[in-house]
C-alpha cells in the first residue's frame, strides 16, 4: 500500500515526529510525506485556486482525501476503513482552504472541530495513518 501525504508548506516543521510515524508505519504501508510549495502563493490574489494548481497532477490515480474543516468528522476506527485502496493520496492545504472544484475530486473530512494549523493537523493527520495501520493489522498501538 502507497500512502502519499501532499500539504503547503514553506517551513517544515514536526519533521522528527512525522518521521517517526513513517518509520513506525513501514511494516504495514510506504508512507511518503510530500511538502509543495510555490513561490506564486506569496503574490497571489487567489490562494485557494493556487492550492488546486499545485495539487491538480496528484489527484488522478488512487483514493483521494481531502482535509478540510467543513468535511466529515470520523473516529478512527472509520478512518482505519478508508485505507482500502492501493494507493491513497491526502490533501492538507494552507490557511485558505480549498475551492469547492478541488474538494469535488476525493472524499473531504475532518480532523477536529478544533481550528489548528495545517501544520499541526499534519502532525495529527500522521499519527492517525499509523493508528490506522495498526487497527487494520490487529497490533496493539491502537488500544
Amino acid at each position: 500500500m502507497q500512502i502519499n501525504v501532499f500539504s503547503i508548506e514553506k517551513k517544515r516543521d514536526f519533521q522528527k515526529e512525522i518521521e517517526e510515524f513513517i518509520k513506525k508505519s513501514k511494516p504495514f504501508a510506504n508512507v511518503k510525506d510530500i511538502t509543495l510549495y510555490s513561490n506564486k502563493l506569496s503574490k497571489t490574489k487567489n490562494p485557494q485556486k493556487e492550492y488546486t494548481n499545485i495539487f491538480e497532477k496528484y489527484t488522478n490515480s488512487g483514493k483521494n482525501i481531502i482535509l478540510t474543516p467543513d468535511g466529515k468528522l470520523i473516529d478512527s476506527y472509520e478512518f482505519a476503513k478508508l485505507l482500502n485502496e492501493n494507493q491513497i493520496n491526502f490533501f492538507i492545504g494552507g490557511a485558505y482552504g480549498f475551492e469547492e472544484v478541488f474538494k469535488k475530486k476525493g472524499i473531504n473530512i475532518s480532523l477536529s472541530l478544533l481550528t489548528m494549523s495545517h501544520k499541526v493537523a499534519k502532525l495529527v493527520l500522521f499519527e492517525q495513518i499509523y493508528r490506522a495501520l495498526t487497527i487494520k493489522n490487529n497490533h496493539p498501538y491502537h488500544k
